[in-house]
């Protein structure tokens, strides 16, 4: 086994969530165990966690050749669950190269973008340009076993009624029956399936070496391609105000030859999905959704 730089790394306070529920506690307590468990099967020099744990938990590691690398290992959730299986169809083009994974531990062995600035950093407009490049790039012919867009959608447009009224009927219940109905009416028109990243916004483009920008962290689904721009519309990083949004509306569906109001009412329904968490609700993912479903 190589020893890492320290001791094990422990879990992020990001992922602290976790601590609610007896699915997390138990993964939490399984951690450490798991990073031990891939230092020595991948014979990795372990350095310090990111800061961004939220999901999952990423080290900086060495391989034994002395390359940097990211270990990650992520919560059993369901969005993340072929991570490895896109990134191993991208083999590389646009996106981080998967160097090996392990599936039953849910680890991914990751090339390591450096200097990894995040593409919000560059600016609205310049963000736009890197990511209009990209994603022709990423949206490659999808099938098995990535999980069906329409069966996603379905699961959102059902939850979203028991949703609002356990939050006490935060919002308009016009909101929610348009969300309802563009998912449903959207999953059964989808034209070609395509791999699609259901959370590609701009801080999950890094500044790389072996290309100029590199997309990490798939979420990934097979779907039209309407909905792969639905992160990037939505995302507050490239601005936050309802006219920010409809701008990155306009020119990602302009730019990428996309219907503008199925990728408008896609990324509606799916925001709206996104808004509640338990009895929370995301008062920005509430006003994305008004604009983009609501409003003219």
């Amino acid at each position: 086994m190589t020893r890492g730089e320290g001791p094990t790394p422990l879990p992020h306070p990001g992922l602290a969530w976790l601590d609610a529920s007896p699915e997390g506690r138990a993964w939490l307590a399984r951690l450490p165990s798991l990073v031990e468990a891939c230092v020595e099967r991948w014979g990795l020099v372990a350095g310090e966690p990111y800061v961004y744990a939220y999901a999952s938990l990423a080290l900086r590691v060495r391989t034994p050749d002395g390359k940097p690398a990211v270990l990650k290992i992520q919560f059993p959730d369901r969005e993340s669950e072929h991570e490895a299986d896109a990134l191993r169809a991208w083999d590389g083009h646009g996106a981080i190269r998967l160097l090996a994974d392990d599936r039953e531990r849910r680890a991914l062995l990751l090339e390591r973008c450096q200097p990894g600035t995040p593409l919000a950093e560059i600016g609205a407009e310049r963000a736009l340009d890197v990511a209009i490049a990209l994603l022709p790039r990423l949206f490659i012919p999808a099938g098995k076993p990535f999980r069906p867009l329409a069966d996603e959608a379905e699961e959102w447009a059902t939850d979203l009624p028991s949703d609002w009224e356990r939050a006490g009927r935060p919002f308009e219940r016009e909101l929610i029956d348009a969300a309802v109905e563009a998912l449903r009416s959207l999953a059964t028109s989808q034209r070609e399936q395509v791999l699609v990243h259901q959370d590609l916004h701009a801080g999950n483009v890094l500044r790389a070496e072996r290309e100029p920008w590199l997309v990490i962290d798939p979420k990934p689904l097979a779907g039209e391609r309407e909905f792969g721009v639905s992160a990037l519309i939505r995302g507050a990083e490239l601005g936050a105000r309802p006219e920010h949004v409809l701008h990155r509306l306009d020119r990602l569906t302009a730019e990428l030859g996309l219907d503008r109001d199925r990728a408008a009412r896609w990324c509606g329904g799916q925001t709206l999905a996104w808004a509640f968490d338990q009895d929370e609700v995301d008062a920005y993912h509430v006003e994305v959704a008004r604009s983009l479903l609501l409003e003219p």
